[in-house]
């Protein structure tokens, strides 16, 4: 009996020991569980080809767009925030990566397969992504709209650090066909990762909509980075009846142009409805920013796109090419109904999240963007760049476009104005103006200030300089 007694007891203990520790496991696990759960959501939305002032929050009176205006007035908006690059590839490249598109060894429009074979151009595999960032910090990361960095599988989506892909791997697509139509071979082009699917007929826009709220749904255990990329108002210009109706007053290609805008104002709408009845809205950081200036391409009817005072348009390192909506919305840390002035870049998107969500940046040191958070917390502090650069092309060569700005200088190289209405002539290949009193760029003081000129223009030569030797050691 005592022998019994003896194991009796030594099994009880042994029982207790292992409860205890299945108990502290499962509160380790759950601690987990709700600190990973605890970490905000991320809905980056980026427009494609939308002008600097389209958005009512902006100053547009011809345009319906409350949901983008909801996003402005419950959080901040930007007044002087800058495109890395005013075309779709870089511009996209420096979001995703930090960096000013030529440090990210991205130099122009990422070329479709037809007329690349060997996929030589795109985002290079190297470079770490803000879907590889919030991965590794445990987020369900997943690209929803347009890719246009590469088609190789290393630089596809599911390459670059997204769990998931649904969308165009290529510039633009008709929206019901689904097709990218150019000088040919007109190929089709819809995705999910890397199988080839077929919607036709349905409005690319519905399709988006859907994907983001499967991709949101409440159920899932892991937060979640959505990366959207709207294909919008890029050309073609297919507005939903409703607003090609409500427009109808309106000149071409206004018209046009104006209801595709409030057609993706309205899914934009959805998410954000969806987001708030699945009691997600408030735990979810959404940046949302347009790509570039407006289009004044053939294929957008030239035009169609409001820069308010300014000039240049898509393509230009003119403030009507690089100067965006942008804005931040997220009530736990973000200033509701507030503007800020302060210079600032989509380069600052990366750091100003993972600031938001204490994620680490692997290479931070050698990113170019900052956290947004010092200027979104004080209005009067200052911003968070000394010198921002912009530039694309092959940087050995001596006719590409670029910019420098320090302060209220900016200086523009070998500017042109693709709205045609500034002249520039030979005279202008360095085109200096004071942003504090001519943000229009009208008057180029260069003439006038020679030794201003001469800082900025050493300031470009010393960064592109850095930029070739990173082309070259990237071969």
């Amino acid at each position: 009996m005592k022998l019994n007694h003896f194991s009796l007891a030594i099994f009880c203990l042994l029982i207790t020991a292992v409860s205890c520790k299945n108990t502290s496991d499962n509160q380790q696990n759950t601690s987990q569980s709700s600190e990973q759960k605890s970490k905000p959501n991320i809905l980056v939305i980026f427009a494609d080809d939308q002008g600097t002032f389209d958005t009512n929050a902006y100053g547009s009176k011809d345009l319906e767009t409350p949901n983008l205006d909801r996003i402005a007035h419950e959080g901040t908006r930007f007044t002087q925030f800058y495109a890395a690059a005013p075309v779709c590839s870089p511009s996209r490249a420096s979001l995703l990566t930090g960096k000013y598109n030529q440090h990210a060894r991205l130099f122009g429009n990422v070329a479709p397969p037809h007329a690349d074979p060997a996929y030589k151009s795109g985002l290079p595999t190297e470079e770490i992504t803000m879907a590889e960032v919030f991965k590794a910090d445990g987020y369900e990361t997943g690209l929803i709209g347009k890719w246009h960095l590469g088609h190789s599988p290393e630089k596809l989506p599911n390459g670059q650090g997204f769990d998931y892909f649904f969308g165009h791997q290529r510039g633009c697509i008709d929206n019901y066909s689904h097709f990218f139509f150019w000088d040919g071979p007109n190929m089709h082009d819809l995705y999910r990762n890397d199988e080839e699917v077929y919607y036709p007929g349905q409005f690319f826009g519905d399709l988006m909509v859907d994907e983001v709220k499967k991709f949101t749904a409440p159920e899932k255990e892991d937060p979640f980075f959505v990366y959207w990329a709207i294909n919008m108002p890029h050309y073609p210009y297919q507005g939903k009846p409703k607003w090609l109706e409500h427009y109808k007053d309106l000149p071409s290609p206004r018209r046009e142009y104006a209801a595709f805008i409030s057609t993706y104002d309205e899914m934009i709408g959805e998410i954000l409805d969806h987001l708030e009845a699945t009691g997600q809205l408030d735990n979810t950081i959404i940046v949302y920013q347009s790509d570039h200036g407006h289009s004044t391409e053939e294929r957008a009817f030239f035009g169609g796109g409001n820069n308010g005072p300014y000039h240049g348009a898509k393509f230009c390192m003119l403030e009507g090419g690089i100067r965006v909506p942008a804005m931040i919305r997220y009530p736990k840390a973000v200033p509701a109904n507030e503007a800020r002035n302060q210079m600032a870049n989509s380069i600052d998107w990366l750091p100003t999240l993972a600031e938001l969500t204490k994620t680490t940046i692997p290479n931070k040191g050698d990113i170019d963007g900052k956290s947004l958070m010092p200027i979104i917390k004080d209005k009067n502090a200052p911003s968070q760049h000394d010198v921002l650069h912009w530039a694309t092309g092959d940087p050995e060569a001596t006719t590409n476009s670029w910019a420098v700005r320090k302060g209220d200088w900016k200086l523009l190289g070998n500017p042109w104005d693709s709205e045609k209405e500034l002249e520039i002539g030979e005279d202008d290949k360095l085109y200096l103006v004071n942003m504090a009193i001519d943000s229009t760029e009208t008057t180029n003081v260069a003439k006038e200030n020679p030794e201003i000129l001469q800082e900025l223009l050493q300031l470009h030569k010393e960064w592109n300089k850095e930029m070739i030797e990173l082309k070259h050691q990237s071969k």
